[in-house]
């Protein structure tokens, strides 16, 4: 463990809204469990008094202020500790620790960020910087071009020719993307999708492919491989927060598997993520095709669904590897409470989502490539 760490303050789970919700409580409470027993003092940052993390005994300090950069760094001012957690807050704290690094608050007051480097983070979050990275390990991505201004989008559309597919950089929930078959329908969803973010991704369309999902876990001993195989229902084209997911997948041979975990390592590995993430492929079981539609560095909802699925805690893993530890110093090894091994699935999960649009006057009922679910079932 890393002994000059006594103080860290971990970005909490923000307010509850579609795509930010309980899964990232589990990951955040799970990440102040793993401190509390390292006897490291906790600094929360959660404005939301309706969760877990935020409850008596669960961290040391909370404060209950939005996860922007201005009260974050209030708050290091203030309690100057040794080290940040980004990970554990959905996509607001990765983002509102991205911005700290930047403009050098975190240098400032010399918080060591914990875990997976900020640098790799932004090479995730970038859109044009991962197609680079992944291009330097002769990893396949969706045809793309990464756009700034509506007019760069349109040429970039009609280079690659409809139907293309858009996704906003640094956003959660699939927020302003969409399929768009033709100019009109792509006009009116890249004027939405640039009012989400500064940067949007148009891609070549993959409509109809299997969506493959695995959660990876490293180690500083780059002690790496996937902890659980997760299959969309629905195919590419509808975001897996509104898609019924099934684990371990069911219509992949065990080479197709086998296949899509060995480029699943090597992208983590390449990408230099230290601790946990999740990546995402379409796959296409006829060709063995396939395109690494993304990665997200940080605990993610398919992380709570493969934790509670196998068993393995990844948040709480995810969290020792932060400190410090191998995969290898947590838990007993040669025993079914080691986090050296993945747990083998001999059942099959199904996460089905839940909607409740009557509380959304005017919204389409239409699933696709955004999200509108607001929970989930699991059996």
């Amino acid at each position: 463990m890393k002994k000059h760490i006594k103080k860290v303050i971990v970005l909490g789970s923000g307010a509850l809204k579609i795509g930010q919700a309980g899964e990232f409580d589990y990951s955040g409470s799970q990440a102040l469990k793993a401190l509390r027993e390292e006897g490291i003092s906790s600094v929360l940052v959660n404005p939301n008094i309706a969760t877990i993390q935020t409850s008596e005994g669960i961290a040391d300090t909370v404060y209950f202020l939005p996860v922007t950069t201005h009260f974050v760094t209030k708050i290091i001012e203030k309690e100057r500790p040794d080290g940040i957690l980004l990970a554990f807050g959905g996509q607001t704290a990765l983002n509102c620790g991205t911005e700290l690094y930047r403009n050098g608050t975190l240098a400032k007051y010399k918080v060591a960020v914990l875990g997976t480097s900020v640098e790799a983070i932004m090479e995730t979050e970038d859109r044009d910087l991962f197609v680079k990275k992944l291009d330097e390990a002769a990893l396949k991505s969706p045809r793309s071009h990464a756009v700034e201004s509506m007019d760069n989008a349109l040429q970039a559309a009609r280079s690659l020719g409809y139907p293309v597919m858009i996704r906003s950089a640094y956003a959660l929930g699939g927020l302003g993307s969409g399929i768009c078959p033709d100019e009109e329908k792509f006009k009116e969803t890249a004027e939405s999708a640039f009012t989400f973010a500064p940067q949007i991704l148009v891609e070549e369309s993959l409509k109809g492919w299997k969506e493959i999902e695995f959660e990876v876990i490293r180690d500083a001993n780059d002690h790496c491989f996937t902890v659980a195989s997760m299959e969309n229902f629905d195919p590419l084209g509808i975001h897996t927060g509104e898609s019924i997911v099934v684990a371990p997948t069911c219509s992949l041979s065990s080479s197709q598997v086998n296949f899509l975990q060995e480029i699943s390592v090597k992208c983590v590995r390449h990408l230099n993520i230290i601790g946990e993430c999740n990546i995402q492929f379409a796959f296409n079981s006829l060709t063995d095709d396939y395109r690494i539609i993304e990665v997200n560095a940080r605990l993610s909802r398919s992380s709570a669904l493969a934790s509670k699925a196998t068993g393995y805690p990844l948040a709480f893993v995810a969290a020792k590897i932060a400190l410090g530890y191998t995969l290898d110093q947590i838990g007993e090894m040669g025993t079914p409470n080691s986090a050296y091994e993945a747990p083998e699935l001999d059942y099959m999960i199904c996460k089905i989502p839940r909607w409740d649009l009557t509380k959304f006057a005017g919204v389409s009922r239409l699933i696709g490539s955004s999200m509108k679910s607001v929970g989930e079932v699991m059996s």
